[in-house]
């Protein structure tokens, strides 16, 4: 069982430094999480993680039960123990990775059958199922399995998805065995503010140790995901930490701090480092671009990383040109250091009583992707992703 406890803090906003106790050690919030869907943070092994300042990494549930399989990471003594990473680790149960992956879903309240994305193996996820395999792998933090549903849907069925995910959540917690182990409901409610209220406080009267927000950032606008966290974050308890998944973006990062979050996580670092591109303070450069080519400098001067360090722009350039294995390690060495340090610069400005100060000049100094070009580029990935999952009452 995790413990959190927050800090008093002077901010005209809601955001706040916590902290949180598990049985593999202490993490703080505001926190990111990096995501090692496979038992591994792509390209990057324990201790270069330990070199990042990461507290706290998120692996998937779906990913390992399908691949090595539950009862090889159980038979090694855990994930911990299998990936030799001896910090604090969150499984998410794979409710979004069945919506996203895989081959001819079908839901109803027994639970989803679905075929495996890597061969077409046929397998059914109940609720119980989910907290079975979770506790299995050891994690400190397990989710609730949800269901997971495109950003666009309607409301009726937005409305039976929410009402099956709260049904699912407490099977969950009647299932729920090990007391080593924190489990965090699953928020969820569309796009619609009355369902995303309704939902935090059903939920919010089970009394979970943690909350997660679920089904944002799935190809909405940014303006509608702030607008539901508007409506859920008032409704969730104040002494619980509060989880926005799937968000990686650090300008997402700092408004969700804002407004009172504690615990993100995301593919997006690694996934666009591997592709050439490196966050700053002024946003993401693209180190493919011709104009590093014969740059002799550091990639972020203010970097205090291994590859800012060691490695001029012209070489991390030429890596990437010549598609070196070692760029995209480099790269994401990077990104994931750029993460932790602005959190950890998020956590001093709270504690010293100048957020408001940090978040208006973050966010006037870091250029944004544009919300059309992102919102399209997030389209295609679900669509390459996801096929449709429908309802089959005889499951």
């Amino acid at each position: 069982m995790s413990h959190f406890s927050i800090k008093p803090a002077s901010s005209s906003t809601a955001a706040r430094v916590g902290s949180v106790v598990t049985p593999h050690g202490t993490f703080t919030t505001p926190e990111f999480m990096p995501v090692g869907s496979q038992a591994s943070v792509k390209t990057l092994d324990p201790v270069d993680m330990n070199r990042t300042g990461v507290q706290i990494i998120l692996a998937n549930a779906y990913h390992i039960y399908l691949r090595p399989g539950t009862q090889v990471i159980e038979a090694m003594g855990g994930l911990h123990r299998f990936m030799s990473w001896d910090g604090p680790i969150l499984t998410d149960s794979g409710g979004f990775q069945v919506f996203s992956l895989a081959r001819l879903g079908r839901i109803n309240d027994s639970g989803v059958a679905f075929r495996s994305h890597i061969d077409g193996s046929e397998h059914f996820f109940t609720p119980e199922l989910a907290v079975e395999i979770q506790e299995k792998l050891g994690g400190d933090i397990i989710m609730v399995l949800d269901q997971c549903h495109r950003h666009d849907l309607d409301t009726e069925g937005t409305m039976e998805a929410m009402h099956r995910t709260h049904r699912w959540a407490l099977r969950c917690l009647d299932h729920h065995r090990r007391k080593d182990q924190s489990m965090y409901a699953i928020v969820q409610g569309g796009m619609f503010p009355e369902l995303r209220k309704e939902s935090a406080q059903f939920l919010a009267s089970l009394e979970f140790p943690g909350y997660a927000i679920g089904g944002l950032s799935v190809g909405e606008p940014k303006a509608v995901t702030w607008a539901m966290l508007d409506e859920v974050i008032p409704e969730l308890p104040t002494d619980r930490p509060r989880y926005l998944m799937g968000v990686g973006a650090p300008e997402d990062i700092v408004m969700a701090v804002a407004k009172g979050v504690d615990l993100f996580d995301s593919v997006l670092p690694t996934r666009v480092a591997r592709h050439g591109a490196v966050f700053t303070d002024f946003g993401r450069l693209n180190l493919k671009n011709t104009a590093f080519a014969s740059a002799d400098q550091q990639l972020d001067e203010s970097c205090d990383c291994h590859t800012c360090r060691t490695f001029s722009l012209a070489y991390l350039h030429h890596l990437f040109k010549c598609e070196e294995m070692l760029g995209y390690r480099l790269a994401t060495l990077h990104n994931l250091r750029f993460m932790a340090r602005l959190m950890q610069r998020i956590r001093d400005s709270i504690d010293q009583g100048s957020f408001d100060s940090f978040l208006n000049q973050f966010l006037e100094s870091y250029r944004t992707s544009n919300e059309s070009v992102r919102l399209e580029q997030k389209r295609k990935w679900l669509k390459a992703k996801a096929s449709p999952v429908g309802t089959d009452p005889v499951l």
